[in-house]
């Protein structure tokens, strides 16, 4: 049902009104965009977004919606380096009252059980994050979802900290900051030996990191099963 939801939701396509773009930290950047009234979504899921003011050749790209369903407005953050793409050169010439394109949203990486659940963040791969955590507060059942996020940043650049740890006050969610390898091994057996595969497992970030992790975690007899995978690119 999933994938034939997916399917559908590709092929509706809707243009957003950009409201304004703005710096996290170094090299990070997000733009947000006006939400139509009959726009939602799973917290965790991706979008699809088309660059239309100007051609390029590749005009397409996904991005996860960093906002939650019940904020009022769309939000993806994205690294720009010094050397950017064709495509995010042209997010950045983004003006008040342009338009970008989106299909979707389309995805299967959010929360669906009631079980204890670790999400596991390296770098930007935080964003799907922001969205369940921001949801998870609006909602006011936090303390419904045993949820620890370990999120891993070898610069120590944490974006979206200050709010990530507004929502751990109002709820009963813990987020630990690590920028070891070796430290968030250790994070991740402390939750292992707990919990095994009566938890859920969630990696989000670069695909070598990803896979690293998801790997790690299957040499340590969690099943395949329970591990949700996103893996971010550079574009």
């Amino acid at each position: 049902m999933g994938i034939f939801q997916d399917m559908l939701s590709i092929f509706k396509k809707r243009e957003l009104l950009f409201i304004e773009s703005y710096k996290e930290s170094e090299g990070v950047y997000s733009f947000l965009f006006e939400k139509e009234k009959d726009l939602t979504w799973k917290a965790g899921q991706h979008g699809l977004f088309s660059i239309t003011h100007r051609k390029i050749k590749n005009h397409t790209r996904p991005f996860t919606l960093a906002s939650a369903p019940k904020e009022n407005s769309v939000k993806i953050t994205m690294k720009i380096n010094d050397n950017p793409s064709e495509f995010k050169k042209a997010m950045l010439e983004l003006k008040q009252g342009m338009k970008v394109s989106m299909s979707g949203p389309v995805g299967s990486f959010y929360l669906k059980d009631e079980v204890p659940t670790i999400l596991i963040a390296g770098g930007i791969g935080i964003t799907p994050y922001r969205s369940i955590l921001k949801q998870i507060e609006a909602e006011g059942n936090g303390n419904d979802k045993p949820i620890q996020i370990l999120y891993y940043d070898s610069n120590k650049s944490y974006i979206y900290k200050d709010e990530l740890d507004g929502v751990a006050v109002n709820t009963s969610i813990n987020i630990t900051y690590i920028n070891s390898r070796n430290d968030l091994h250790q994070e991740i057996d402390k939750f292992t030996s707990l919990n095994t595969n009566e938890g859920k497992y969630f990696i989000a970030g670069p695909k070598s990191m990803v896979n690293s992790i998801s790997s790690y975690l299957q040499n340590n007899n969690i099943s395949k099963r329970n591990i949700k995978k996103d893996s971010f690119f550079g574009y």
